[in-house]
């Protein structure tokens, strides 16, 4: 198969269950002769601080939400840090398991702090067990001891990096308003270096979203992404205090109004965000120069999902997904939230000092939050033709109403549906010619024999 599908460690998502009744984990798969159990958490061991102040960032305001000290940087001490480790290994039975390590910026704790974090993993790593790690991180205080360090225990590195200098460096600034594009660019040659394991993680703004090409240009040919990952921005005004799903419903626009447009008079859009058009936009020129010259060379996140999904397998996205809630989020004082981007007092279900993270992962509160992605659907999406690829996407974005006036369609459902409108006949001949069914879309197995004739198109 000309796809690498799950070829890299995830530096995020969730699997779905097919199921919306409560999980009993000795009905599921077995592992070692007991039930398999896996649970991912986000580690933020320095929570929302960072060195440098991208406009776009939705987790510098936590500083203020979750009353950091003044004056204080939040740490995750040591033995908290044993704690977790120790907690997070103990709470699961599967061949391997993966921490991830995000903030703020993660590096700003030292190489010796992650070297203790090795340390602790081996300290408590079961026997025939892989441990794995993955670091999110600006780039920006990488040198070659910390690749050095990177490479030897294998640690999938998630680098962010918006683009060519001038839509990199336009949000993407230090402390005194200087951009950081240079100081990203060494730390690719280091990692390139040093043979570190990386992806690239890309914001999709109001800029980069108009820049495309030169967008994946520059990823393919002058970083030599291994692997893409494209975020789109959206964010309310009021993200900063508001938490998803509390939105009042007569508040709530309309799809297609002018004031969901970042930079419109009135827009209730933050102004770097990505409107759902241009997110769509973005998708398909891509996607169009990766399946005319780059695929089965180039990994871009978004496009190998599409294709697990077409073939009738699982979307490996916990944003295309049937089921969210496996990503749970914690902060440095060990107080645990629902998701990432549900970081709100309203989404805490615990604290690590007073909870066994399996306790809070399996929680019967978890497991709502995770089925609500698909039980809470519009009618919209219901009758949609590509509900299988997104099933309304991240929950976090769906603060608008359909056309008709139901609550709770995505912002970028328009964005969606068109790229998979337009990607869905070249996946399924991609998937033809590699002799894999197509279980999906308006080309699927299924579609052609109801019309009586095989098709190359």
């Amino acid at each position: 198969m000309v796809f690498s599908v799950n070829s890299a460690q995830s530096l995020g998502g969730s699997q779905k269950t097919e199921s919306s009744q409560p999980i009993h984990l000795s009905q599921g798969p077995q592992f070692q002769g007991k039930a398999s159990k896996r649970m991912h958490v986000m580690a933020k061991p320095i929570g929302a601080v960072c060195n440098i102040d991208c406009n776009y960032c939705y987790y510098l305001s936590k500083q203020d939400l979750l009353e950091y000290k003044k004056g204080c940087s939040p740490e995750m001490d040591e033995g908290l840090l044993e704690q977790y480790i120790k907690n997070y290994i103990e709470g699961q039975n599967t061949p391997e398991i993966i921490f991830s390590w995000q903030g703020g910026e993660p590096t700003m704790l030292g190489l010796s702090y992650f070297e203790k974090v090795v340390e602790l993993q081996k300290k408590y790593q079961p026997v025939g067990i892989k441990i794995s790690n993955d670091l999110q991180t600006n780039g920006t205080l990488l040198d070659d001891k910390w690749c050095e360090f990177l490479a030897k225990n294998q640690f999938l590195v998630g680098l962010s990096i918006d683009g060519p200098q001038m839509l990199h460096d336009a949000y993407r600034t230090n402390r005194a308003g200087r951009g950081t594009h240079k100081q990203v660019m060494k730390a690719v040659e280091l990692l390139h270096k040093h043979k570190v394991s990386f992806a690239t993680l890309t914001c999709v703004n109001n800029l980069t979203s108009k820049n495309p090409l030169e967008v994946y240009r520059f990823l393919r040919d002058e970083v030599r992404s291994p692997q893409m990952q494209f975020i789109p921005i959206v964010e309310q005004k009021s993200f900063r205090t508001t938490a998803p799903q509390t939105w009042k419903s007569n508040e709530q626009l309309k799809q297609g109004d002018k004031r969901l447009i970042p930079g419109n008079a009135n827009s209730i859009m933050e102004s770097w965000c990505v409107s759902d058009e241009a997110w769509g936009n973005f998708l398909i020129a891509i996607f169009d120069e990766w399946i005319q010259r780059d695929i089965g060379r180039v990994f871009v996140q978004y496009f190998e999902a599409s294709v697990e999904t077409w073939m009738g397998r699982k979307n490996p996205l916990c944003t295309l997904g049937q089921l969210c809630g496996k990503g749970l989020a914690m902060e440095p004082n060990g107080d645990v939230y629902s998701c990432d981007h549900y970081v709100y007092p309203e989404y805490k279900i615990g604290n690590i000092n007073e909870t066994k993270l399996e306790t809070m992962a399996y929680s019967q509160v978890q497991q709502n939050f995770g089925f609500a992605k698909s039980k809470t659907l519009t009618a919209q999406c219901q009758q949609c033709d590509y509900q299988f690829a997104c099933y309304g996407e991240c929950p976090k974005n769906r603060f608008i109403k359909t056309r008709t006036g139901e609550p709770g369609l995505n912002y970028l459902c328009a964005g969606w549906k068109k790229f998979f409108s337009h990607a869905d006949k070249a996946i399924a001949y991609i998937l033809r010619a590699t002799g894999n069914p197509v279980a999906h879309g308006n080309y699927s197995d299924q579609a052609i024999r109801n019309v009586g004739f095989a098709t190359k198109f």
